[in-house]
């Protein structure tokens, strides 16, 4: 058996282990719950930690090499504007979809949940009032670069590294040869640390999902288990269209790409942090045959601009929330959110639930209550665990669709 495949099974064993072990607690020992929760959770932490570490300069080395070995600025050009075309489409069908969806299947009209107290969303409410065109701008551009690595600011390091990689493809090979050259070995050396760090993974999940269980129960499916229904259909919908789209586009190959990133999806799922795949599927997607500088290229552009399925969930929970007060949205009104949310959602992706942020400025924007985030925050884990597997697939798919075009994408049989 392959190490791939026993790491998947180890994991699929730890989110049962987890499942089991957090239900045991609420059940027996509830007084315990959360002191055990807090516990093991830093198992989930530790793995989380250590795929952080390495995030900054994975990404500033592989975008680097991938720009300079470009050493072609209408390529690059090339590449990008595909890749934008793509995020930009995407986006948009995931936004329609959720508001097609919750439209049609209205959860907030035959749910009855009770009106929370909001004192669970003061943190949030408070980090929407200062969004700006101001604020977006300096999210955008990074004021220090040591700054940008220091936070993880993703966005912030591929502007960086996009400037500095165009850069050395103008100096000439005689100049960029040697430090192109030093960043193709750090990245490599990196991508070796993820077949380490991946081995935390199971433990990670067992301690994330044992943690939510232990302190919710099994009841939280049933308070919820309507919204979670349309939510997951939802996504199951928006998944068919991707599928189809990534089928017409690399055919049958599209059955490879799924065995190959089973792993990032359900560590995703798992953690609800598609954060904490980006090394494995940046080494899993070069296995799968796309050129290592496209997918250099475009997935940490991805990991800010092509979210799918944090888009679909943002129209779908602002408009449950309107729902569940009884306002009523016209279609101009929808669209027009749909519209603010294409935008605002852009960039944003560092931002701790960045999510929820959003929808809750959108929310204050359209008269809809923004405490009304209070109602879905016990249950927002589990609709993370379904957003942060989608935004891992629309990336993968994202990535081979573009070497597709570009004529780059080759059945190597797995080699790096």
């Amino acid at each position: 058996m392959k190490g791939q495949n026993k790491l998947f099974i180890a994991i699929v064993v730890a989110l049962i282990l987890g499942v089991a072990i957090g239900g045991f607690v609420h059940i027996r020992y509830p007084e315990s719950a959360e002191p055990f929760s807090k516990n093991i959770k830093l198992l989930g932490t530790v793995f989380i930690r250590l795929v952080q570490m390495i995030i900054a300069p994975l990404v500033f080395t592989t975008l680097v090499v991938g720009i300079a070995k470009m050493s072609d600025i209408k390529m690059i050009g090339r590449v990008g504007t595909k890749a934008m075309l793509w995020f930009i489409s995407a986006s948009l069908v995931s936004l329609f979809i959720g508001l097609m969806l919750v439209n049609w299947l209205e959860p907030g009209h035959v749910t009855t949940l009770p009106i929370q107290d909001a004192a669970s969303a003061d943190e949030l409410l408070k980090s929407s009032k200062g969004f700006s065109m101001e604020d977006f701008v300096k999210h955008i551009i990074p004021k220090s670069v040591f700054e940008a690595f220091a936070t993880n600011e993703v966005l912030q390091i591929v502007v960086f590294s996009i400037m500095f990689g165009i850069a050395l493809a103008n100096l000439g090979d005689e100049y960029a040869q040697p430090v192109v050259k030093l960043f193709d070995i750090i990245a490599h050396g990196i991508l070796k640390m993820v077949g380490y760090i991946m081995w935390f993974a199971p433990l990670g999940v067992l301690g994330a999902i044992a943690a939510v269980v232990a302190t919710n129960g099994f009841e939280i499916f049933k308070v919820y288990a309507i919204y979670l229904r349309d939510f997951f259909f939802a996504l199951g919908i928006l998944w068919l269209v991707l599928l189809l789209v990534g089928y017409l586009i690399i055919g049958n190959r599209l059955f490879e790409l799924l065995r190959r990133i089973k792993e990032p999806l359900l560590i995703a799922f798992s953690t609800t942090s598609s954060e904490a795949v980006f090394p494995k599927l940046v080494e899993e997607l070069e296995r799968f045959g796309c050129n290592n500088r496209v997918v250099s290229f475009i997935l940490p552009l991805g990991y800010s601009f092509n979210l799918d399925g944090s888009m679909m969930y943002m129209t779908f929970a602002s408009i449950f929330i309107a729902q569940i007060y009884g306002i009523e949205m016209s279609i101009g009104q929808q669209i027009t959110m749909l519209l603010v949310l294409m935008l605002t959602s852009k960039g944003i992706a560092g931002v701790p639930r960045a999510s929820l942020v959003i929808i809750v400025a959108t929310c204050s924007m359209f008269g809809i209550p923004p405490e009304g985030i209070a109602l879905i925050l016990p249950i927002d884990h589990f609709c993370d665990m379904g957003r942060s597997m989608t935004n891992v697939l629309g990336n993968a798919l994202a990535t081979s669709a573009v070497s597709k075009w570009e004529g780059q994408l080759d059945n190597h049989g797995g080699d790096l």
